[in-house]
């Protein structure tokens, strides 16, 4: 029977766009080739740019007289446009065709980086990171979709695995390539590295890549306003916690801002004719099931990786790059555990190996935060931090599968911009939150008052990952196989 919904969902319908023929032969097996070599290097490109410039403030603000609030902007102006436009990327690929858009997305963000290379003062490398971001915002979502279109059913475990693999790898590299690029060259390579490689993954877009569009042929303005002030609010209250703190007016306003303005966005979404993303979308346990764990995933691992990159230069002593590097034992299993992960899910499901990742990101952070005491030494730390790494590269994969595959084919890119702009949102409420636990227990005047707070900020991180398993577990079993029509399982 699937079969047979897979071949009606490859015919021309009335309320879509007509699909452009599939190449067969070389071109048909060539395909696929380009795309897992395009689409994640697109998105290894923007997810790296979250945190590359961290280990380079210090040399920043000595450069370009940076304040310390300048510095954080640097920071997140970057992530709060990337967290309010994502949904607005993937409509907009959806609307004018995902490769145009991915394409346009990887320009905007070359010429970004050149402008943030060549600024003189914070004020011009903050405006940089901000166009950097609206860039990144198109780029992202859509190097999901592309894999996607680009796949068969019964391959896209494996390709979301190394998409996952990737998109994880290029977050948790942030502080190790931009250790090493401002040892070695000087802050501004940072962003100049981007311009050849973002232009040259554009022109082979261009010339490599197969056009698709979704299903709508309105954009939803209202839709895209709504979701984008909504996000903005929501992020803009645990960036600013830190300095007006959590109980100030500005901080309760912006949560309440935000709850209400998602609010009235699901509301708009359920009555007009031309949904950004459909209602019905969230009352499907996948769908729902997914994204709740995206969330908690994402809060647990950018607040560890916040706190375990201090560990080691704070806490340990070693410089920079020396963190970087060791953090490599973490996050270098998402590149061998990920596709793994994939793989596997295709035969006996994504919940159960969802639901085991949680569990397994939970004990290692866990141990992690069991055995870290003065004095500890970085051989301590190996274990806990493979068994953490493991549990998070098995979650990558399984969450897109999932996500992705709770709606119909034509509806991916609306599927994935949903799922990446609340990991967005769990990056930045993860790195407030485990900030103000941490805060709270130690400090930053000596090594010992270091640890005193690390340790029950990695435990905050265990137990959100261990909530998480319980939206795992409530997701639908099987394999979910992706049709044009409607989910099967």
């Amino acid at each position: 029977m699937s079969e047979i919904t897979d071949q009606l969902g490859e015919l021309p319908r009335p309320d879509l766009p007509r699909p452009e023929p599939i190449p067969d032969g070389a071109k048909a097996r060539a395909r696929p080739i380009w795309t897992m070599l395009l689409a994640p290097a697109g998105v290894f490109l923007t997810s790296l740019d979250i945190v590359v410039v961290a280990t380079a403030l210090p040399v920043v603000r000595t450069h370009l007289h940076a304040s310390l609030a300048d510095l954080e902007w640097t920071i997140n102006a970057y992530n709060l446009v990337l967290a309010c436009l994502l949904m607005t990327g993937a409509a907009l690929g959806d609307r004018f065709g995902r490769r145009r858009m991915f394409v346009a997305g990887l320009v905007v963000f070359s010429l970004a980086s050149a402008a943030a290379a060549l600024s003189t003062t914070s004020g011009e490398l903050i405006m940089a990171r901000v166009v950097q971001g609206a860039g990144a915002a198109v780029v992202m979502p859509l190097t999901l979709t592309l894999i996607i279109d680009a796949f068969p059913a019964a391959r896209r475990g494996v390709a979301i695995g190394i998409w996952g693999g990737v998109s994880g790898l290029g977050v948790a590299a942030g502080p190790v390539v931009g250790g090493a690029i401002t040892e070695g060259l000087s802050w501004q390579w940072i962003f100049w590295v981007n311009v050849p490689v973002g232009l040259g993954v554009a022109l082979l877009s261009a010339l490599r890549l197969r056009e698709s569009r979704g299903p709508r042929s309105r954009l939803d303005i209202v839709g895209l306003m709504l979701v984008g002030t909504g996000v903005f609010a929501l992020t803009w209250a645990p960036v600013r916690a830190p300095v007006a703190g959590w109980g100030s007016a500005e901080v309760l306003c912006a949560l309440a801002a935000g709850v209400i303005l998602l609010t009235a966005f699901l509301g708009w979404e359920r009555r007009t004719a031309h949904p950004m993303v459909p209602f019905g979308y969230f009352a499907r346990r996948g769908f729902a099931a997914a994204n709740a764990v995206a969330f908690g995933q994402q809060i647990s691992l950018i607040g560890s990786l916040f706190m375990i990159s201090q560990l080691l230069q704070t806490g340990m002593g070693y410089s920079p790059l020396g963190a970087g590097l060791r953090i490599l034992v973490w996050n270098g299993t998402l590149m061998l555990v990920a596709p793994l992960a994939g793989a596997l899910a295709d035969r006996v499901g994504n919940r159960s190996i969802m639901a085991a990742g949680m569990a397994v990101q939970a004990a290692g952070l866990g141990w992690l935060a069991a055995v870290v005491r003065p004095g500890v030494g970085y051989g301590d730390l190996v274990l806990p931090l493979i068994v953490a790494g493991v549990g998070i590269s098995m979650g990558f994969p399984t969450v897109a599968n999932m996500v992705t595959g709770s709606v119909p084919v034509e509806d991916a890119g609306v599927a994935a911009g949903t799922n990446s702009a609340l990991r967005e949102l769990g990056s930045v409420f993860g790195v407030a939150i485990i900030a103000l636990v941490f805060a709270g227990n130690g400090g930053y005047a000596s090594p010992e008052s270091f640890i005193d707070g690390f340790r029950p900020a990695m435990a905050v991180a265990a137990a959100i990952a261990l909530l998480a398993v319980v939206p795992a577990v409530l997701g639908p079993g099987g394999v979910i196989t992706i049709t044009a029509r409607k989910e099967t399982s």
